[in-house]
């Protein structure tokens, strides 16, 4: 069983950056995935970043790409999101999950374990 808290979440301008933090409790951390989702108000949750338990694969969404950067210390069971150059449209709850399997993914019924989600708020 993993159980997940995302932390890091909160209000910025457009152009700021934030760091999510997603900490881990439970066995076998280092080899699960972890992929960040988001939900915007009235859309649906759609993927963001996914980072393989080794932390050597990545994968991220083409809207993503270049401004996001997922890391992972597997010696603290955390894994991050850098947000960089964040705008408005960034604005959602943002979502940690982990799956038992060690190699990344972008479907959300691939994730086995879901965090509680961290807001973050992007002014213009």
């Amino acid at each position: 069983q993993v159980q997940l808290v995302e932390s890091g979440g909160g209000l910025v301008q457009a152009g700021g950056s934030l760091r999510l933090s997603c900490a881990a409790s439970g066995v076998g951390f280092s080899m699960s995935a972890v992929g960040w989702f988001r939900q915007a108000p009235g859309k649906e949750r759609k993927f963001v970043a996914s980072i393989s338990g080794s932390g050597l694969t990545l994968n991220y969404s083409e809207s993503e790409k270049g401004r996001f950067t997922a890391s992972r210390d597997n010696a603290k069971s955390t894994v991050y999101l850098q947000m960089n150059s964040l705008k408005p449209e960034d604005t959602a709850v943002y979502y940690c999950a982990a799956r038992r399997s060690s190699f990344v993914s972008s479907y959300q019924n691939e994730y086995d374990y879901w965090g509680q989600g961290t807001q973050v708020a992007v002014s213009s």
